[in-house]
């Protein structure tokens, strides 16, 4: 790949796709991220300093030098036993374990758990009273017939049948343990079925709960609630509780929007007139050249006010629910902004390389196309000037649609990263480089991307700059990597 003399677009001539695309683009220093995942950032370790504090003691006599310590120091008691770190590490996996369980489970084996300790002590309490029953119906002596017999006969056979009586009465308990034990455990697991249907439709409303506090979540807080029914109870309450609290929440952002919206717009009419009385001057031909070069400043300053109020129209905008989605491929979306951008990367010196490939989405296609272009833009705006780069990709990975932009540019301290995406936020405070942008543009990528229930991130780049990851969800089928966009 050969590097244009004064920026402008390239293209890649060998195209791979995903994790193996190589990162040295025609020989050139400056090396291209791969669309991987970005690593997690470093702990940092903190070592802290202990100070020694001497301690003084106070003498009653004065003049008088105290004798130097002698003897072994105080003993503070044994030293501190230490847990077994096997033990504790079984113990720790036990109470993961434990809390991995859902609230489901853990009501059905607490139901299973009453139901069996309680059969267990009514079998007991059973086994306990036939034996006092069998002992109170017990004569206390056996009649044997009369016949002439000598004694040690008589003891023999009263011995016998006393024998033999035993025998049948331990039989019997016996018996009735064994046959009650399989019913024990039968109605254990009839309580343990009986258990996890009660506990699903104890926790049902409790699911319908986070199933709308989702669906909200992942849009803009649309007007959909929870509205349980049923018995007047604390889950309803709760349900009720987080209905209003919703209510509140919409009214409130609702408001906001509005107040952007109508002061955007009360904004943009003045503009307009300034820029065209300022135009009109501009245009006169006996304009001095004072009021030319105060009027070409005023220009300036108005078309960064008007630029200001555009994106805080298309923020307002993006931050609401879809209202158009349509299928859209993010390939031609991002070839359709190089070409636009392409004439300012070549006035700022910089080259973009592109690898495109198909990731098709449903969504708005005019909010699309101004995330990516917003995305260029910002890589192109800060950059390193002539030796300046820009890598756009767009692709399948993963199981989502991709849109990549990395470029060269000054470092950036991870910890600022997060706090690039609020409104009004740069990186460079000064207000000298405020004619670079409004502030604005990566809070609109951040707001469109959240109305299509995707995700953006960014991580500093090897060497200065910064790679902005999109991702989205697929719809349809993909036919694999293509080429590059010609």
């Amino acid at each position: 790949m050969t590097e244009p003399a004064q920026g402008g677009v390239q293209e890649r001539g060998d195209v791979v796709s995903g994790p193996d695309a190589p990162e040295n683009h025609g020989g050139d220093s400056a090396r291209a991220p791969q669309m991987l995942p970005a690593p997690a950032a470093g702990a940092a370790q903190v070592h802290g300093q202990h100070g020694q504090h001497g301690q003084h003691g106070q003498h009653g006599q004065h003049g008088q030098v105290p004798p130097p310590p002698s003897g072994p120091p105080a003993w503070d008691g044994p030293p501190p036993v230490t847990a077994n770190p096997a033990r504790r590490r079984l113990l720790d996996e036990i109470k993961a374990m434990s809390n991995r369980v859902s609230i489901r489970w853990r009501l059905t084996l607490t139901y299973a758990a009453l139901v069996f300790v309680a059969g267990v002590f009514l079998l007991m309490l059973m086994y306990v009273l036939a034996g006092q029953a069998i002992d109170a119906a017990w004569p206390g002596n056996i009649l044997v017939p009369n016949i002439n017999l000598p004694q040690s006969t008589e003891d023999t056979i009263k011995e016998y049948y006393l024998q033999t009586l035993a025998d049948a009465i331990a039989t019997a308990r016996g018996e009735l343990l064994r046959r009650s034990l399989p019913a024990l455990l039968g109605v254990a697991i009839l309580a343990l079925m009986i258990g996890y249907l009660v506990a699903d439709r104890a926790l049902r409303p409790i699911k319908k709960m986070t199933a709308t506090a989702r669906k909200l979540s992942e849009t803009s807080l649309a007007h959909e609630r929870i509205d349980l029914t049923g018995p007047d109870d604390e889950l309803k309450e709760l349900a009720d509780t987080f209905d209003a609290m919703l209510t509140r929440l919409n009214a409130a952002f609702d408001a906001q929007r509005r107040f952007v919206d109508n002061a955007s717009h009360e904004l943009r009419t003045p503009l307009a007139i300034n820029r065209t009385v300022l135009e009109v001057a501009l245009a006169d031909p006996e304009a001095s050249e004072d009021l030319k070069v105060l009027g070409r400043t005023l220009l300036g300053t108005t078309a960064r006010n008007e630029r200001l109020i555009e994106g805080l129209l298309l923020l307002a905008r993006s931050d609401r629910e879809l209202s158009v989605r349509k299928p859209v491929d993010i390939q031609e979306v991002a070839k359709t902004a190089i070409e636009q951008l392409t004439a300012f990367a070549a006035e700022e010196e910089i080259a973009v390389e592109y690898d495109l490939h198909p990731a098709p989405v449903t969504g708005d296609p005019v909010l699309l196309e101004r995330c990516v272009s917003n995305l260029i833009e910002n890589g192109i705006k800060h950059n390193m000037g002539p030796t300046g780069k820009v890598w756009v990709r767009t692709g399948i990975v993963g199981g989502g649609a991709v849109v990549q932009i990395a470029n060269t540019g000054p470092h950036v301290p991870a910890y600022e990263v997060d706090s690039l995406f609020e409104p009004f936020r740069r990186l460079n405070a000064d207000r000298v480089q405020s004619a670079k942008g409004a502030g604005l543009g990566l809070s609109i990528v951040r707001a469109i991307v959240r109305a299509h229930d995707g995700s953006v991130s960014a991580v500093p780049r090897d060497g200065g700059g910064l790679v902005m990851t999109v991702r989205l969800s697929v719809t349809g089928g993909t036919t694999g990597a293509t080429q590059s966009a010609r």
